[in-house]
């Protein structure tokens, strides 16, 4: 009888297993994770450079994680399983105290350098711009104090330092750390996401004010206001703990008057907001601002004084834009991720002065796009 059952079992198993890779063949690759917010790694191309480099390997290797089939259920249940035991991270994201999800950054590999050096070819080859970088950390440094027990994620300030001390001098870099974490008792970071809030982008624009040579406005000049209370983030998603309160969304509108006009290029579109009411209504919240990634956007604004820049940025951008939108005539942003035109021709035909790249830590060290401005 027990033979008989172990036949049984190994059958089943064998069927499983090969079910699931038959379906992981048959089923068509996804490009966007919805319940991740993010792009989703596609089969890399096999050449020579790729896999000589190692690249090959390490894109397959995402590419099969990300497109394994039934993902979020498998992730949903491996994340209920450790909870029992008490384990304190789920998919690279830890269990942190009060309540927050922080992500397990690790060091950073030869990308960075790749990108400290497509920077630095930038300023070099349109040194007759101001160019600055700010680069802003994750809540996983700032809240360092609320990671579990025994969690050692690589120390984001060496990577900081590491970029400021490799820049050259033709870009000026905006440290914007100590300001964020005087002020971490705020709500600045959301606890389920890996964005910033717009508190937290608040402190950043202040400090990119004083190195730009404008007046920010004082947070008093706006009207704060929360417009959702039940967002569930990309931190939450791949956690998959059911047991995370969610958070909250407050926006800041300016008491004086102020007019925008953003433009969207490829997509024919255009609106008067800075904000796109409509995403509250799905699980992508966080797209309430500028209506989410484009490859191009423009905003003109009701200021008059001929000033113009342009932002090479990651999402941590799109809520910190609506405040410098009040001190510039024109802000060109433009997502290297999807723009695949010349950026020089483009800043040359638009006649900009100033260029702002803006990115997040986590995304700074492993983006593979930012080569595109070399």
């Amino acid at each position: 009888m027990n033979k008989r059952a172990n036949k049984i079992l190994v059958i089943m198993f064998i069927t499983f297993l090969f079910s699931i890779n038959i379906l992981n063949i048959v089923v068509a690759d996804k490009t966007f994770s919805q319940s991740e917010n993010r792009l989703l790694q596609q089969l890399p191309k096999l050449t020579w450079n790729n896999l000589v480099s190692g690249r090959f390997s390490s894109k397959f290797e995402k590419y099969i994680t990300d497109q394994f089939v039934f993902k979020d259920f498998w992730v949903a249940l491996k994340s209920d399983a450790d909870r029992l035991r008490l384990k304190s991270e789920n998919n690279g994201i830890f269990f942190g105290k009060a309540g927050y999800l922080l992500e397990n950054y690790k060091k950073p590999d030869k990308q960075l350098e790749d990108n400290i050096h497509s920077i630095n070819v930038f300023g070099d080859n349109m040194s007759d711009l101001s160019t600055y970088l700010l680069l802003v950390p994750n809540s996983v440094k700032v809240y360092e104090d609320k990671l579990p027990l025994f969690a050692s994620p690589y120390d984001q300030l060496k990577t900081i330092e590491n970029v400021k001390k490799n820049l050259n001098k033709d870009v000026k870099f905006i440290d914007v750390y100590d300001k964020l974490y005087n002020n971490k008792d705020e709500y600045i970071y959301f606890r389920t996401d890996h964005h910033w809030t717009m508190k937290g982008a608040y402190y950043a624009y202040q400090m990119l004010a004083e190195k730009l040579g404008f007046k920010p406005y004082d947070i008093s000049e706006f009207d704060s206001k929360t417009v959702s209370d039940e967002f569930y983030g990309t931190f939450y998603s791949r956690a998959n703990n059911s047991h995370i309160s969610s958070d909250a969304i407050e926006i800041f509108q300016p008491k004086f008057d102020t007019a925008y006009t953003v433009d969207y290029p490829y997509e024919n579109k255009s609106m008067s907001n800075l904000y796109e009411f409509k995403h509250l209504l799905g699980k992508d919240k966080y797209s309430l601002f500028l209506d989410g990634n484009h490859s191009l956007m423009t905003i003109k604004t009701n200021v008059k004084n001929n000033k113009k820049i342009v932002i090479f940025k990651d999402s941590y951008a799109h809520c910190f834009i609506p405040f410098l939108a009040n001190h510039y005539e024109e802000i060109h942003v433009i997502d290297l991720r999807y723009y695949k035109l010349n950026v020089y021709e483009y800043i040359q035909e638009h006649k900009i002065k100033e260029v702002l790249f803006l990115y997040n830590v986590t995304t700074f060290s492993s983006d593979t796009n930012i080569i595109r401005v070399k």
